[in-house]
């Protein structure tokens, strides 16, 4: 059973709270797990939670939104709206304040992902430039008053429907997933399945194109991304092609090599249906991890060797973030669940959280 069918059956309501300072929460309390969700009636909110099951704040916003942004040091996330969103929301998040209202400017919608600069003065999203449907921007928006963000300028993508974006270990060194579908203004269709243009592009921040890399199959969409501290960068794909094809649904670039599959086993291929969803690295113990929402399942592989060092089954799982000890996973079905990956087994725990509604990707502030 998938999320949206879910929505639609039951009923869970996420109540407001309010919490105190930012340095608290930062240097003594339990990460603050940050997503976005929707009840059953289609609402849409933008959600902050403690691990130990306090929550932190539940604001209603108007559009569903997609990858959160925690500020760097200040207690603000942006909640960046799924395409073809032309919202995105700034929080205060240590009470759930709705500080802006971010719209898009005209011919442009935001395609779900973002970051923030980090020295915290520039913010930088995926962006549609409608007049060219699927041509890529990077918009780039400066903090004023740390309570608004204002558009100054845009860069090229570099390639067609940009999506998840990320810092290099540098902190000004981007690397862009064009997942190369064209979509028109306010639509989610795809229109250019048989001449699909994926890539990975890795940019300056100021627009200079540094590196553009290809898989060999064209119809497989680079969408979501991680990256470890040494530079390693992962990338999931989401196939558009034949279900039957065999393709590679991981990739991988490490520092100094090229853009190439990574060694998925064919059981593991087969049980995502051609469709991976969020990745996280978690660069101390070495270790990745992808949800596969469409198969149901969670992986966590080592991320030197390649060895795969869990399978397991999660209902419709949804985001993922490197923890202390591991990783959290949300899901749109069930409970969060936090796996501690320090022993040799990994261990799983539930989380005391709200089941269910939970959208595609958390993060941990």
């Amino acid at each position: 059973m998938q999320r949206r069918t879910f929505l639609a059956l039951g009923g869970l309501l996420v109540a407001a709270g309010t919490v105190g300072g930012w340095t608290l929460v930062q240097r003594q309390a339990t990460p603050l797990l940050l997503s976005a969700r929707d009840d059953a009636d289609g609402n849409h909110y933008a959600v902050g939670y403690y691990l130990d099951g306090r929550e932190a704040f539940s604001t209603r916003i108007a559009e569903r939104c997609h990858d959160v942004v925690p500020h760097p040091s200040l207690p603000l996330a942006v909640f960046v709206g799924r395409r073809p969103s032309r919202e995105s929301y700034l929080i205060d998040t240590r009470d759930g304040t709705l500080l802006q209202t971010l719209a898009s400017p005209a011919h442009r919608h935001f395609y779900g992902h973002g970051v923030f600069h980090q020295d915290g003065d520039w913010f930088y999203s995926t962006e549609n430039d409608t007049t060219d449907p699927g041509r890529g921007v990077l918009g780039v928006y400066r903090l004023q008053g740390n309570s608004r963000l204002e558009r100054v300028t845009e860069h090229p993508t570099h390639g067609v429907g940009p999506h998840q974006l990320l810092w290099l270990p540098d902190g000004e060194t981007l690397a862009v997933a064009n997942g190369g579908i064209r979509t028109e203004a306010d639509s989610r269709e795809m229109l250019n399945l048989d001449n699909m243009e994926p890539s990975l592009v890795i940019m300056g921040r100021d627009g200079t194109l540094i590196s553009k890399e290809q898989l060999p199959e064209q119809m497989n969409s680079v969408r979501h991304m991680a990256v470890a501290s040494d530079g390693t960068l992962v990338t999931g794909q989401q196939y558009e092609g034949d279900p039957e094809h065999a393709v590679p649904l991981v990739a991988i670039k490490r520092p100094g090599q090229p853009f190439q599959p990574f060694p998925l086993g064919e059981v593991q291929r087969r049980a995502m249906h051609q469709y991976t969803a969020s990745v996280a690295i978690h660069s101390e113990l070495r270790r990745l991890a992808i949800t596969a929402p469409r198969g149901n399942r969670f992986y966590i592989w080592d991320l030197d060797s390649t060895e795969l060092l869990l399978d397991a089954p999660l209902p419709d799982c949804a985001g993922v973030a490197a923890s202390r000890d591991g990783f959290v996973v949300s899901a749109g079905v069930g409970r969060c669940r936090h796996y501690d990956c320090r022993g040799s087994r990994i261990v799983t725990e539930y989380l005391e959280l709200p089941a269910g509604f939970w959208d595609n990707h958390l993060r941990l502030a």
